[in-house]
C-alpha cells in the first residue's frame, strides 16, 4: 500500500513539475523583447551630401619687369589692395637715364643737320641722295629716342589690373630678370570654390546647379553661382574638379579658406528618400540586405531593402520601407520573425 502511495505522489510531483516548466516556457515565449525603434522620416535626410572645397581667386596676374635690372624699391605689401595703374615697384634707372640722354643728344644733332641741309636742298644745291640720307638719320634718331624713353618707363612697374597683392616674389636689392614675377595680383571680386566630386555623382551636377557655400572662417553662408566642370578625372581618386563661382563684394572670402558645399538639387532628391542608421541594416546569408521593422501587432519582421548613399552615420534606403515605417535600431540581435517587441 505504501509503495502505491509513494508512486502516486511521485507521478503527481512529476506532472506538477512538467506543468510549471511548460508554463514558464510559454511565459518566456510570450514575453515581448524590449527594443529601440525609429519612425522613418525623409526629413532626417533633408540636409543632403556635404562636400569640402577650397577657395581660389577668380584670376591671378603675375606682374614682372620687361628688362633686367636691380630692384630699387617695392612699394606694396602682401594683402594690399591696388588699383589699375598704381606704381608697384621701381628698378634702378641709372643706365636708362644715360641711354635717354644720349638718344636726346643724337636727336638734337639730327634735327640741326636737317635744318641746315634743308636750305641747300631748297636752293637745289644738295643732291637728292644726300637729302634722303639726312632724313633717314633723323628717323633713326627719333626711333632710338622712343626706345630710350620706353626703357626708362619700364623701370617703373605698374599694376595692369585692380585687385589685392597675393605675394611679393622679389625684394629690394635683388636682380630682376625679364618676365620674372615680382608680385602677383589676385582678383577676388569673385572667388571660386574648388570641389572634388566622385565620378558616380558628377553627372548630377550641371553648370547652373544651385549650391550653398558655407565658410566658417568668416561665419557666413553664400549662394553659389555658375559651375565650371573639369573633364579629366584624377587617376587615383577618380574624382572630377569643379569650380563654383561666388560673389565676393565685401572681399571677405580669401584664397585658401575651407568651405563646405551643398548642392540644393541633390539635397532635394535625397530628401525624398527615407534613411536609417547604418547599424540598423543587416545582411542575410545570400548577401541581400534587410532591416527589422515593427508591424501593427507589435511583432518584428525582416524587411528586405536596397540602399543608396551613406550620409554621415545614416544610409539612404531606396526600396523596402516608406516614410512612417517603424525600424528597430537597437536590441535586434536576439530577434526572430514574429517576435513580440516593446519600445
Amino acid at each position: 500500500m505504501k509503495k502505491v502511495l509513494f508512486l502516486a505522489i511521485g507521478c503527481w510531483l512529476s506532472v506538477v513539475s512538467c506543468s510549471d516548466k511548460t508554463a514558464r516556457q510559454e511565459e518566456n515565449v510570450k514575453a515581448p523583447m524590449r527594443v529601440k525603434t525609429e519612425v522613418v522620416s525623409t526629413a532626417m535626410n533633408a540636409s543632403g551630401q556635404t562636400y569640402v572645397g577650397i577657395l581660389e581667386e577668380c584670376e591671378a596676374t603675375a606682374v614682372s619687369f620687361t628688362g633686367m635690372g636691380v630692384v630699387k624699391r617695392i612699394l606694396v605689401s602682401d594683402g594690399q589692395t591696388v588699383a589699375r595703374g598704381q606704381l608697384l615697384a621701381e628698378m634702378d634707372d641709372t643706365q636708362a637715364l644715360n641711354l635717354l640722354s644720349g638718344a636726346e643728344a643724337q636727336m638734337t644733332q639730327a634735327n640741326d643737320a636737317l635744318e641746315r641741309y634743308k636750305m641747300l636742298h631748297d636752293n637745289g644745291a644738295l643732291p637728292e641722295v644726300q637729302w634722303v640720307e639726312i632724313q633717314s638719320k633723323v628717323a633713326q634718331a627719333k626711333s632710338q629716342l622712343e626706345v630710350a624713353k620706353k626703357n626708362l618707363a619700364d623701370c617703373r612697374l605698374v599694376a595692369p589690373v585692380s585687385g589685392i597683392v597675393g605675394k611679393r616674389l622679389v625684394g629690394a636689392g635683388e636682380t630682376a630678370m625679364p618676365s620674372q614675377a615680382v608680385v602677383s595680383i589676385l582678383d577676388i571680386s569673385t572667388v571660386k570654390v574648388k570641389v572634388a566630386i566622385p565620378e558616380a555623382e558628377i553627372s548630377g551636377i550641371g553648370a547652373n546647379t544651385s549650391s550653398i557655400i558655407k565658410v566658417e572662417a568668416v561665419n557666413g553662408s553664400f549662394e553659389g553661382g555658375r559651375i565650371e566642370k573639369g573633364v579629366q578625372a584624377d587617376a587615383l581618386t577618380h574624382t572630377y574638379d569643379i569650380r563654383i563661382q561666388v560673389a565676393n563684394r565685401e572681399r571677405k572670402l580669401l584664397p585658401g579658406m575651407v568651405a563646405s558645399v551643398q548642392f540644393v538639387a541633390m539635397a532635394q532628391q535625397q530628401a525624398q528618400l527615407p534613411s536609417v542608421p547604418v547599424t540598423a541594416v543587416q545582411k542575410k546569408a545570400d548577401g541581400s540586405l534587410f532591416v527589422w521593422t515593427v508591424g501593427n501587432d507589435s511583432t518584428a519582421h525582416r524587411t528586405t531593402v536596397t540602399t543608396g548613399e551613406t550620409i554621415g552615420n545614416r544610409i539612404v534606403v531606396t526600396t523596402g520601407i516608406n516614410e512612417g515605417s517603424r525600424v528597430i535600431t537597437e536590441g535586434y540581435q536576439k530577434l526572430s520573425e514574429n517576435t513580440k517587441v516593446v519600445f
